[in-house]
C-alpha cells in the first residue's frame, strides 16, 4: 500500500461505536496514525476512558464524545465537535452495533421489541448518521467516505439469530442505494462484512478452537481487529477512489466455505452445548 494514498491529514473522521475495544476503537487508532482528527463516539464514558482516552493521552489526534448516536441528540452532539474539530470533515466509519448473546434464539421466539432493537442498534443508527454526515457534506461541497460495518451473517444465511443477520444484509442494500444517490456529490458508501474476528464481544459466546477455525475458515483462523480495520481504512482513503456501494467480505474465506452450521443448524463456534441448547429453545 502507498503510505502516501493512505495520509488522511488535514480530515476529520467520525468513528460511531468507537469505545468497546475492538473494531471500532482499532479504526480510531489507524485512522490517527493516519493524520486523521478522530472524533470517537460511544454512548459510555467508562469504556472511552478505558480505550480511546489513553490513545490521545499518546499524542494521537482523537476526540473522545459520549453520545447515543440512535438518537437525534447523540447526532447532533456528533456534529457538533465534528464541526469543531480541527481539519476537513471527510468520513465515517460506522461500527456502532452487534449483538449480546441474548439475542440468539430461533426464528420462532423472536419478539417485534427483539426485532426492533437489533435493527436500531444495527441498521437505523448506521443509516441516520451516514444521513447526518453527507448532509454536512454536501452543505459544505465536500467529498467524503462512509464505511459501514455489516457482517457474514448478511450475507449468508443466520440461523437461530435472523434478526441480527437480516439487519445486517439491510446495511449491504443501504450501502448499495445511499452509494447511487451520494455518488454526484462526491462521496463514496462502502461497507465490510467481517467473518469471525477475535473481540471482547466475539469471545462472550466464540471460544478458542484452531481445529474448528482450520476446518471453517479457508485461511484456518479468525481475524483480528487490525485485519478488519486495515479494510476500512482501504474503503476510507484514496486507495479506494473509484469503488462505491461495495460490501467487502473480510472473512478470510470462511464464506468460501460456509461449513460452520452443525448438523442441527447451530454455529460450531458458539461456546457449549448449554449455549446451544438455550438458542434452540422455542
Amino acid at each position: 500500500m502507498s503510505g502516501v494514498a493512505l495520509q488522511l491529514s488535514g480530515r476529520v473522521v467520525v468513528v460511531s461505536g468507537a469505545g468497546g475495544g475492538g473494531i471500532g476503537t482499532t479504526v480510531t487508532r489507524m485512522a490517527a496514525e493516519a493524520g486523521a482528527t478522530v472524533v470517537a463516539v460511544s454512548r459510555s464514558r467508562t469504556n472511552l476512558d478505558e480505550h480511546v482516552v489513553p490513545l490521545a493521552d499518546a499524542g494521537l489526534a482523537v476526540l473522545p464524545v459520549v453520545a447515543d448516536a440512535s438518537t437525534d441528540d447523540g447526532i447532533a452532539t456528533v456534529l457538533d465537535h465534528a464541526r469543531r474539530a480541527d481539519g476537513t470533515l471527510y468520513g465515517l466509519v460506522n461500527v456502532a452495533g452487534g449483538a449480546a448473546p441474548g439475542t440468539w434464539m430461533p426464528s420462532l421466539r423472536v419478539t417485534r421489541e427483539d426485532w426492533r432493537a437489533l435493527f436500531t442498534a444495527n441498521l437505523e443508527t448506521a443509516f441516520f448518521m451516514s444521513q447526518a454526515i453527507s448532509r454536512e457534506l454536501r452543505s459544505q461541497g465536500s467529498a467524503g467516505s462512509i464505511v459501514s460495518v455489516s457482517s457474514i451473517s448478511g450475507m449468508n444465511t443466520a440461523p437461530f439469530h435472523i434478526a441480527y443477520g437480516t439487519a445486517k444484509a439491510a446495511v449491504a442494500a443501504m450501502t448499495r442505494t445511499m452509494a447511487v444517490e451520494l455518488a454526484a456529490d462526491g462521496i463514496r458508501v462502502n461497507a465490510v462484512a467481517p467473518g469471525v474476528t477475535r473481540t471482547a464481544a466475539s469471545a462472550t459466546y466464540v471460544d478458542d478452537d484452531p481445529g474448528r477455525d482450520r476446518t471453517a475458515i479457508a485461511m484456518g483462523r479468525r481475524g483480528t481487529p487490525e485485519e478488519q480495520a486495515g479494510a476500512i481504512l482501504f474503503l476510507l482513503s484514496d486507495l479506494s477512489s473509484y469503488i462505491t456501494g461495495q460490501t467487502l467480505l473480510v472473512d478470510g474465506g470462511l464464506n468460501l466455505k460456509w461449513t460452520h452450521l452443525g448438523a442441527d443448524n447451530t454455529s460450531l463456534f458458539l461456546k457449549d452445548e448449554s449455549f446451544r441448547d438455550t438458542i434452540r429453545s422455542v
